[in-house]
């Protein structure tokens, strides 16, 4: 096991536990192999490193080739957000001596799964001086944030409902102080002393959480799991596992004859909409400043043409075998813990639907670029057919033409707080993309 390159991925785990924190660990990872910002360019040639990014939440990484734009890039796709729970706008209240944020949770989630483990609070306060105020609440070793639950004495009722209904997205409002003035003799005295404290460390106020974005995540770094330390257990591996591994990629590659991308991207988990998704112009954009700079310039034709002809690994995580769960799998098609990069030919649900479904032409390169290099690697789906599904960021590349297949990380407890990969598919992984990359 490559000791280094899984610290590393683990400092990037811990530092970058939001969108915004990604972008930013990012941008000074790639600075210090030589990338610039795109607009601080005019001209592109061969071998230049560029980034562009949208609002501190999206970013593509380019290494200009030396062959013509129009014959097509290799793209590594991942997503950089992961389930959490957003603090709302109006957020901060008190109840009967207790003071709380009310939180709407993001992406899928198992809502039991999040109470009573510690939290933290990642995120920014854009305030109306237009300052930004970076917060982080929760991470040091003596404090945290939690949210409670009831007793199993009394919690007949609650252990009567499903799952899905035993704890209601509602209920879920983390707990952040007490008020010694429980009779209320003075109003939202708890609720006063919070924002009291907000005020003296971050010089922010009650209506400034109009203007945030502030996320609970759970509190503490990834760790090494098992007697053996074979394993990596850490929030959001879904999907910074493939886009660390992805970035390890285009920051060592070699200079090629085609163009190499490396695109980042938000909103995965709740459909790729929205300015920073891929499910938007970002992308397009990105590209269109760079082949503005690059010899001939932009025209709308060459643009299409170069999608059209690029290579792209969508790289997203995949459902791991579970043995205790083996009735939900189709084991012959399943993806292994430890056994290399995992290639989905199609993700989607009922019938594929939402899939971009790859060409087999595609696929049989790719066996043979795997092979070429050495690299393990898994041919999978997400479960049995009709248990289940979802989509991935691959339908919106294959939107301009280009061929694309899902290829990413084998994942157990997929989208719960903690999550399991094994250490050792980091380096399949960072394997898989260089070899791409030579495509």
């Amino acid at each position: 096991m490559d000791s280094s390159l899984i610290r590393k991925y683990r400092n990037f785990l811990d530092n970058g536990k939001t969108e915004r924190e990604c972008v930013n660990e990012i941008i000074k990872l790639a600075e210090a192999e030589g990338f610039r910002n795109v607009s601080e360019t005019s001209v592109l040639k061969a071998g230049d490193k560029v980034y562009f990014q949208v609002y501190g939440k999206s970013i593509a990484l380019f290494q200009i080739g030396s062959g013509k734009a129009e014959d097509g890039m290799n793209i590594l796709g991942a997503h950089i957000d992961s389930p959490r729970l957003d603090i709302k706008m109006k957020p901060l209240y008190e109840s009967d001596g207790i003071v709380y944020l009310d939180t709407h949770y993001y992406g899928g989630i198992k809502k039991y799964q999040w109470v009573t483990i510690p939290l933290a609070i990642h995120g920014v306060v854009a305030k109306k001086d237009g300052s930004v105020i970076n917060v982080t609440i929760g991470e040091d070793d003596e404090s945290a944030l939690c949210i409670s639950d009831i007793l199993p004495h009394i919690a007949q009722d609650q252990m009567k409902k499903t799952a899905a209904e035993a704890v209601a997205g509602e209920d879920l409002d983390i707990i952040v102080g007490l008020s010694d003035d429980r009779n209320g003799e003075e109003k939202e005295k708890g609720k006063k002393a919070i924002l009291s404290v907000l005020e003296e460390k971050y010089g922010i106020a009650e209506d400034d959480f109009l203007s945030a974005e502030l996320e609970a995540v759970p509190a503490g770094k990834s760790k090494l799991m098992g007697l053996d330390g074979s394993m990596v257990l850490a929030y959001g591996q879904d999907d910074r596992i493939c886009a660390f591994t992805s970035l390890e990629a285009i920051l060592h590659a070699e200079p090629s004859e085609r163009t190499l991308c490396c695109v980042l991207v938000d909103k995965e988990e709740i459909g790729s909409t929205g300015s920073t998704g891929m499910d938007s112009v970002f992308f397009e954009n990105a590209v269109s400043e760079v082949l503005s700079r690059m010899s001939g310039g932009y025209d709308s034709m060459k643009l299409r043409r170069m999608l059209m002809n690029s290579y792209m690994l969508s790289s997203d995580v995949n459902s791991a075998y579970d043995p205790l769960n083996a009735s939900l799998f189709d084991k012959k098609n399943s993806s292994f813990l430890g056994e290399g990069i995992v290639f989905n030919k199609y993700t989607g649900s009922r019938g594929k639907s939402g899939a971009s479904d790859a060409n087999a032409e595609f696929i049989a390169r790719l066996r043979a670029k795997m092979d070429e290099y050495k690299v393990p690697f898994q041919m999978a789906e997400l479960a049995k057919v009709d248990v289940g599904g979802g989509g991935t960021i691959a339908k919106y590349a294959a939107y301009y033409g280009m061929s694309v297949i899902d290829a990413g990380v084998a994942v157990m407890s997929m989208h719960a707080p903690w999550e399991i990969t094994a250490a050792k598919d980091v380096e399949y992984a960072t394997s898989c993309y260089k070899a791409f990359l030579t495509m």
